[in-house]
């Protein structure tokens, strides 16, 4: 059995601890007190045994054998069923790891089912059973004392969330920084972070609701206000968080896409004088080669040809070179080629 801990409380006090869950359920009754019974990760047969001696709906039942539930809060006759999902943040890995337990509350009893290592229940346990006050307020009190658990370590995970943020914040106009991916993997633990704490304070409020209905100590509706409080405000803060980092994407998107059509206009301009160079190079090329095309026709040393044995054929020749080079070199500078 995944029994973890299995606890009978009388008045605040506990009780002798008992040996199995049948004794349990008879002491419970025996002695009118309250069974809180922990268990982690158990099987289908294990969640029914404790069902049957409960008298729990089937479809408590079958919520209960389901991991990965977003948070909810349903009630069946006197009897309450709530998902909670805990959180933690990995720093090193920039990402929320979250937990899930289930939580059954009956007039007499409360059974807390975990799927994963968080909650530490066995601090709220060791804290409810140094304050006996609290604890003689019954099932309800056992509630309170995980829910508040589970609201109060959603503060480091905002800080921690919120120092990843102001990273992202300082890195965005760095020279040559690429921030696009942090940001949309981070968008991607706040949106999941928001699942997890976005119905809690519907659920609370459905809770105080209920109080007068269900005879609910004054107190504990004090307590959960309080909780109540804190999950507004985290939820509050996550919307923040979220809505900073839809900037951020956008912030970062349009510096990329500044510094794409920044080094497309120096490509640009790189072409451009790359194509002037072209054309100093052609325009001169083609100047050298008018003169070369009348030097290697006269340098062909064929015996008939015109002006061969002209007493002026060399100056003309000369002369034709250097008009044709002249020529050609009007013709670029004209059209800016020189």
């Amino acid at each position: 059995m995944a029994i973890i801990d299995n606890g009978i409380y009388v008045d605040g006090i506990r009780t002798e601890n008992s040996t199995s869950l049948n004794e349990t359920f008879e002491l419970m009754r025996e002695r009118g007190g309250m069974a809180w019974i922990g268990l982690y990760r158990p099987d289908a047969q294990e969640v029914r045994e404790v069902a049957d001696e409960l008298g729990l709906h089937d479809l408590l039942v079958e919520d209960a054998l389901s991991g990965h539930q977003r948070p909810k809060l349903e009630r069946y006759g006197d009897v309450l069923f709530l998902v909670l999902r805990p959180a933690r943040y990995l720093d090193a890995e920039e990402e929320v790891e979250f937990g899930e337990v289930h939580i059954v509350v009956g007039p007499d009893f409360v059974v807390t089912i975990r799927h994963a290592e968080s909650p530490d229940l066995a601090r709220v346990r060791t804290r409810l059973e140094h304050d006996s006050a609290l604890l003689a307020r019954g099932p309800e009190a056992v509630l309170y004392a995980i829910v508040d658990e589970v609201v109060d370590k959603y503060a480091p995970v905002l800080a921690g969330l919120e120092n990843d943020i102001d990273e992202i914040e300082s890195q965005l106009f760095v020279e040559d920084a690429d921030a696009t991916e942090r940001i949309y993997k981070l968008a991607r633990e706040v949106i999941d972070f928001q699942r997890a704490t976005q119905p809690l304070a519907g659920m609370i409020e459905a809770l105080l609701r209920g109080s007068e209905k269900y005879e609910v100590d004054v107190e504990l509706q004090r307590y959960l206000r309080d909780v109540l409080d804190h999950a507004l405000r985290i939820s509050d803060r996550a919307a923040t968080f979220r809505t900073v980092l839809d900037n951020a994407l956008t912030v970062e998107s349009t510096i990329v896409a500044r510094r794409q059509n920044e080094e497309m206009r120096r490509m640009t301009e790189l072409s451009i004088r790359q194509n002037e160079e072209v054309k100093k190079i052609s325009g001169w090329a083609a100047i050298l080669f008018a003169p070369t095309l009348v030097g290697t026709i006269y340098g062909m040393n064929f015996e008939v040809m015109p002006e061969l044995h002209w007493t002026f054929g060399y100056p003309l020749a000369i002369g034709a070179m250097l008009a044709m080079g002249f020529g050609l070199y009007v013709v670029f500078r004209k059209k800016g080629w020189l």
